[in-house]
C-alpha cells in the first residue's frame, strides 16, 4: 500500500526529530521549513542548516519556504507587546500553517502537520484549531509519550544545535 504524501512543517531541526521517527513508517514524510518569524536572520539561517543536517541524517527531503521576516512583521502588527503564548503566537502559527498549508495543496500532498506540537510550551489544542481551518491537516500532538524529551535526546546524538527561545525578536527580549 502506498503510503500517503505528508508535509511536516519544521520549526527546527531539534523538534523535528523524533516526529520523523514517529511519522516515517505511516507517511512518505517531506520536511517544509517556513520560520519569517524566526529573527536575527542569522539564527534563521543557523535552523534552517540544522534542518538540513537532520533531513540528510534521516535521508528525507527538505524544502525551504522564502524567508521573509518583513512580511511577518506587518501579519503580527499590534501583537508585539503580547507576552509568549498570547495572541501574537496564535497569530504567527495561523501564518506559519497558512503557509505550509497553501504549500501542501499546490504540491499534492495528502496532508500537513508541524512539530509546533512537540513544544512543552505551546498548546496542541490551538494548533489544531489553526491547522484545520488552514487545509489538510494532520492533528497529532507529538508531545505525547515524552516525544519532547525523546527529540531532546535524539538531537544530543545527532549533535544538532539547540536554540534557547522560540524564534521571534519579541521571544528572544522577553526570555
Amino acid at each position: 500500500m502506498e503510503k500517503k504524501k505528508l508535509l511536516l512543517h519544521v520549526c527546527c531541526g531539534p523538534c523535528a526529530t523524533h516526529p520523523i521517527k514517529m511519522l516515517r513508517d505511516e507517511y512518505d514524510i517531506t520536511l517544509f521549513f517556513a520560520n519569517s518569524n524566526i529573527s536575527p536572520e542569522a539564527e534563521y539561517k543557523k535552523r534552517l542548516s540544522e534542518a538540513e543536517k537532520l533531513a540528510t541524517i534521516c535521508e528525507v527531503p527538505l524544502k525551504e519556504e522564502t524567508y521573509n521576516h518583513n512580511e511577518w512583521l506587518l501579519w503580527i502588527a499590534g501583537l508585539e507587546k503580547e507576552p509568549e503564548g498570547g495572541e501574537r503566537c496564535k497569530k504567527c502559527f495561523e501564518y506559519n500553517l497558512g503557509i505550509s498549508a497553501k504549500y501542501a495543496v499546490n504540491n499534492n500532498f495528502d496532508l500537513f502537520t508541524t512539530t509546533l506540537t512537540v513544544s512543552p510550551h505551546k498548546s496542541s489544542k490551538i494548533i489544531f484549531e489553526i491547522g484545520e481551518k488552514v487545509g489538510p491537516f494532520l492533528a497529532v500532538d507529538l508531545k505525547k509519550k515524552n516525544g519532547y524529551r525523546k527529540g531532546v535526546e535524539l538531537s544530543k546524538i545527532y549533535g544538532l544545535y539547540r536554540q534557547n527561545y522560540c524564534g521571534c525578536e519579541f521571544s528572544l527580549a522577553e526570555k
